[in-house]
Order: C-alpha cells, then structure tokens, then sequence
C-alpha cells in the first residue's frame, strides 16, 4: 500500500501562497506550515504529526495535503481558504507526553509567525487536548476542549458528512439509500472509521473491517463484522470500499483488482495520482471525491468556532455533503468527465467567482 508521502517533490506543481519550515526550537522536529490560498479567507486546515522516511516526504504531504484543504472548504461552500501542517518524526518514533508538549508549542511559535493567513486544528496525530497546547503559542487554532471553552475535535461531524455521501453513492449506484444487507469494506477504524462503522451496522449494513492496529479488532467482534487484512480488504469483493485510513491507497495495482462496485471514504489524497480517477471510471467503479464527501469536520470547527453558532444548523449543513456528493455525479454523468473533474469545477467556480 502506498501513502500520499510515496509521491515525489517533483509531482507536486507549487502554487502555494506560503510555506514555512522550521527546526522546532523545543523538540528539534521539523515543523512545515503549507498554506495553500487564502482566496476565500483564513486559511484552515489541521496539524498531523505523523512518521516519515524523511523530510521530503513530509513535505510533500503538507504540500499535497494543503492544496486539498483548498478544494474541500472551497466545495463545501466556506469562507476559507486552504492550509495544513505537520510535525515530521523518524520513522518509528513516538513521543513522549513531554516531547509532544514540546512539538505542540513549536507548532504554536511556526502557526503564529504567520500573522493570522492560517489556522490549525486536530488531524492525524494529534487531538483537541494538545490544540490546547499550541494554543498556549497562538490564538490561531480551533478545535479546544470543550472544558477549555472550546469546540471539541470534529470526528463526529467527519463521519456525518461521509456517512451521507456512502447513502448517496448507494442511491447512484443501486436506486436506493438502503443500507440493509449491503456489505461495505471499512479500511481504517480510527476516530472517523470507527464512528461509521457505528452508524452503518446500525443502517443494517454488513461490514468487512481491517486496521494496522490489531486492538481495533474488537470493536470489529463487538458490531459483528468481519475482521480482514489491510491487502485483503482492496480485493474483496463488496458493494463499497470505504478507505478511512492514510491516503494514496488508489493505485493502478489496487484499482485493477478491485471487486467493488464504488468508493467512499473519509481518507485524504485516495488517489495515488489524479490519472487514477480515469482508471477507476474505466473500470466502472463510481468514486466519491474525498475532498467533497470528508468536509463534515472542517464544516463543525469553521462554523462551530462562530459567535452564537447553532448545534442543528451545523448537523444540516454537513448532511448537504451528501447533495453535493449527488450533483458531482450527476455534473460528471453530463459532461462525460470523471467525478474529479466535475468536484475540482465545482470548488474551482467559487475561487474563482
């Protein structure tokens, strides 16, 4: 399996506004802040601290993963604009509580040097307890406790708005929004993967599951579904696939032997390159762009972050995921283009506009 830190620099066209990168003072990490375009406002977009072979391949992420949180806060109809950082550790690595207290401060010094054209959340790596951290550095971050007065971490509202796009998959695909005796293939059961498996066993869906952490298997035996490999779930056969973990898991190898009939997911950059939305639409296979279908969480922290913000207008605004996800399927059914083309001329007409 390949990872979105598997593409090169050079792959990469460089459009971005800003990009920082840093030797943290305190941890001695190397800390990259992207920010891809602040067309639309500030920009938004969270903090990963992930491992990587090396800085180049983090880099690479923050360029890749930047670039993405434009088009997704452009789809979803924000008043921001696109950014993403992300502290690099070796391969292997983990942190100790106080060497992540270390990293989320620098973080905090590399957010702030930007004057306000960014602002950072909870991604992969990190939660809403050490954005409490990095706000001790900076105001320019959301996501907080909610004890602390904040906003919490999004994940809920993330699987919200993919759960909707999976019901809307469903309907272009077999006429219907029925979840009952359809098997969906989960990859990743993190804070997203394992909220949705909630929500899908719950629909009457019958689920196939695989994660790198052998502990996640037990919420697997407790809903019932089948615990699988990480290669296997690529190959089983299924009504979706639904990647909810690292991205760039689509390549021209996994998509030739895919036995599913669409895909889904909350994953970021699933394509391992833009050629592979071609592949997938050559094979029949109807894919979800996931800068559409994943927007439910930065919809939460941008409005939920707002003065007087309102619990059920947020849930309404991220079930639309769903309705943008239909209108991408049917504007690509028109023009005779993939489902990428149609999703990058939808968040590309208000940047435009």
């Amino acid at each position: 399996m390949t990872t979105s830190s598997d593409i090169s620099l050079e792959s990469i066209a460089f459009d971005h506004e800003r990009v920082v990168m840093v030797t943290g003072e305190r941890s001695g990490l190397p800390i990259i802040v992207a920010v891809h375009s602040t067309v639309l406002g500030q920009a938004l977009g969270g903090a990963r601290v992930w491992s990587y072979p090396h800085w180049t391949d983090a880099l690479t992420d923050a360029l890749r993963l930047s670039e993405g949180m434009t088009l997704k806060n452009a789809a979803a109809g924000l008043a921001r604009g696109g950014g993403k950082s992300v502290v690099c550790l070796p391969l292997g690595a983990t942190l100790t509580d106080a060497e992540k207290r270390n990293a989320m401060l620098d973080l905090g010094d590399a957010v702030e040097s930007l004057g306000g054209s960014y602002m950072t959340a909870e991604d992969v790596g990190t939660s809403a307890e050490l954005m409490s951290i990095v706000a001790e550095r900076t105001a320019h971050v959301v996501g907080l406790p909610p004890e602390e007065g904040g906003v919490g971490e999004p994940a809920d509202a993330t699987a919200a708005g993919v759960h909707a796009s999976i019901l809307a998959t469903l309907e272009a695909l077999f006429g219907t929004r029925d979840l009952a005796g359809r098997h969906l293939v989960i990859s990743g059961l993190g804070q997203v993967g394992g909220r949705l498996a909630r929500s899908l066993t719950a629909g009457g869906a019958r689920l196939s599951v695989a994660d790198v952490n052998p502990a996640r298997k037990e919420l697997a035996d407790e809903l019932g579904a089948a615990w699988v490999g990480i290669d296997e779930a690529l190959t089983l056969e299924a009504d979706l696939l639904v990647p909810c973990g690292l991205g760039g898991v689509l390549t021209s190898d996994v998509i030739r032997n895919l036995r599913v009939r669409g895909v889904v997911g909350a994953a970021n950059n699933q394509l391992a390159h833009v050629e592979q939305a071609a592949e997938l639409a050559e094979r029949g296979i109807l894919w979800a762009p996931d800068f559409v279908v994943n927007a439910g969480g930065v919809i939460y922290l941008a409005m939920a972050s707002e003065p007087g913000a309102d619990a059920a207008a947020i849930d309404e605004r991220v079930a639309t995921i769903g309705e943008t996800v239909a209108q991408v399927f049917r504007d690509a059914a028109a023009a005779g283009t993939t489902t990428l083309d149609a999703a990058l001329a939808l968040a590309r007409a208000r940047l435009e506009a």
